[in-house]
């Protein structure tokens, strides 16, 4: 019943004329008035942010928000992947056989988060991690480790929440919202960084130029709540078994090895 009411409700407000309306609003001089009150609901730091509160044009403005230089510190050990998102770590697990994974009790499929079951045999016997960011987080997106870009693509339309409701009661939202996924070859071998959009407005902006990403370097920003999937190949992850989740993450910090 609580699973039928839930999506029935988000059903009903994610709509494209919901989307365009928030969307609007965010990016209007009129938002600017909620801008106090959203930093103060969300208790976001102001002291490391790049400029002054007043100082941001917008609601998305803000949201988007740059760091000042040394706000986050990425660790340049070769062997250390690091997180790529100030986020929640809400989930690790293994990719089975049959390309699925199981995230909070929900299989999901890896083939149709990809887009196809040639992209998700790669990371057959691998592991993932479920990183969400809640709207109190810093929304810019980079590299958790240093390699090259093989690929990059764009999937899905409409974006249902990400939160723990969406995650229990939402139908296959890693698999089905919007996302963009960016494949990479690094030092271990491949990785894909699965960018998952969130309720109401499906943006992922993408910043970086080249095939080529340094580990911290930004690669794209999300413009609302949002999640992001890491994928790894069979025997090219160690994570530490102090590991206890939900467990929040810096940009910067080490995953793992």
């Amino acid at each position: 019943m609580i699973q039928s009411l839930y999506r029935l409700f988000i059903e009903l407000t994610n709509r494209k004329w919901s989307s365009e309306l928030l969307k609007r609003f965010a990016q209007s001089s009129a938002s600017r008035k909620v801008i106090p009150s959203f930093a103060r609901v969300y208790n976001i730091n102001l002291g490391e942010m790049e400029k002054d509160l007043h100082e941001y044009e917008s609601l998305h403005d803000f949201f988007v928000r740059r760091l000042k230089p040394g706000a986050r510190i990425v660790t340049d050990e070769g062997a250390e992947v690091v997180s790529p998102v100030d986020a929640v770590l809400e989930d690790i697990g293994p990719v089975e056989s049959n390309h699925q994974i199981t995230v909070k009790g929900k299989v999901y499929s890896i083939a149709e988060m990809l887009g196809s079951k040639e992209a998700a045999e790669a990371y057959a016997g691998g592991t993932y991690l479920v990183l969400y960011l809640s709207p109190s987080h810093y929304h810019r997106i980079h590299s958790p480790v240093t390699g090259r870009i093989l690929k990059q693509w764009t999937l899905g339309t409409r974006s249902y929440p990400v939160n723990s409701l969406g995650l229990k009661y939402g139908k296959s939202t890693l698999a089905k919202n919007y996302r963009t996924i960016t494949e990479m070859e690094y030092a271990r071998g491949r990785l894909a960084v699965v960018k998952v959009g969130a309720m109401f407005v499906n943006s992922i902006e993408t910043v970086h130029t080249g095939d080529w990403l340094r580990k911290g370097e930004e690669m794209a920003y999300f413009t609302f709540g949002s999640t992001v999937v890491l994928l790894f190949e069979k025997n090219t992850l160690e994570l530490p078994n102090t590991l206890r989740l939900p467990l929040p993450f810096k940009m910067g910090e080490k995953i793992g090895e």
